[in-house]
């Protein structure tokens, strides 16, 4: 009887969602012949197996889904790579202890950014939750360097025009009467797109820290510390 294509995988897609690698990397380990299925090493890119097939990568069985959810309250001075050739700090050094996992961050906090950040091994599940069409909404407290006005702030509502097109955001609110602290909540993933949107109208970011991350929040998360997602929040986040 013929296996449903629907029920099959690809190799290294297998491999990548076992925590190993990544999927090109994991494409030269089957080329390296590092990759048995059954007890036969496969070296062929594009190979497919079933559920029931037992796959062995150095000889160690390899678990189907042994998926991991970190959430990580990111301080300042550490960059969102997996590693640095300036040997700057990196977030990975944070949550080292934290799995033995192959895991990587859902898109980036650029280095003086604080606050929220998910990792995970979840490939497919990461991938949602980077695109832009799933609107994910991440959102900010910003201190700028002098208090806002009103013009500039429905500027921001209305969306400001940079450089790679209209800045829209989601919603915007100043802070316990303080013009200068700001609330804002977008779901865009452009580069440094918070920082550019005031920078456009004068204004200097001194501090920005990302506080919510779709439904994830920073409580009882210190600054620098992590934790795994609880059941409830893994099948929450895994709706987007």
């Amino acid at each position: 009887m013929k296996t449903d294509d629907k029920e099959l995988i690809r190799l290294n897609k297998f491999i990548s969602n076992a925590g190993v690698c990544s999927r090109r990397k994991a494409d030269d380990l089957i080329l390296k012949g590092k990759i048995s299925v059954n007890d036969k090493t496969i070296k062929t890119l594009g190979h497919k197996i079933k559920n029931s097939d037992i796959v062995k990568y150095n000889n160690k069985i390899l678990n189907k889904e042994n998926f991991k959810y970190i959430l990580l309250n990111k301080p300042k001075d550490y960059i969102t790579t997996l590693s640095d050739p300036q040997n700057r700090k990196t977030i990975m050094q944070l949550v080292k202890k934290a799995t033995t996992e192959r895991i990587y961050p859902i898109g980036r906090l650029d280095r003086n950014t604080t606050g929220l950040i998910l990792l995970t091994n979840d490939g497919e599940t990461a991938q949602k939750l980077a695109h832009p069409s799933k609107k994910i909404k991440k959102t900010y407290e910003v201190i700028l360097d002098k208090p806002i006005n009103d013009l500039d702030l429905n500027k921001i509502k209305k969306g400001v025009i940079l450089k790679d097109g209209k800045a829209i955001i989601d919603h915007i609110q100043t802070l316990e009467n303080d013009f200068k602290k700001i609330l804002i909540e977008i779901h865009i993933g452009k580069n440094r797109i918070i920082r550019r949107i005031f920078e456009s109208l004068g204004y200097e970011v001194n501090k920005l820290d990302r506080v919510l991350f779709g439904n994830l929040d920073k409580k009882h998360l210190p600054r620098g510390k992590w934790r795994f997602l609880t059941k409830k929040e893994i099948i929450e986040t895994s709706k987007y």
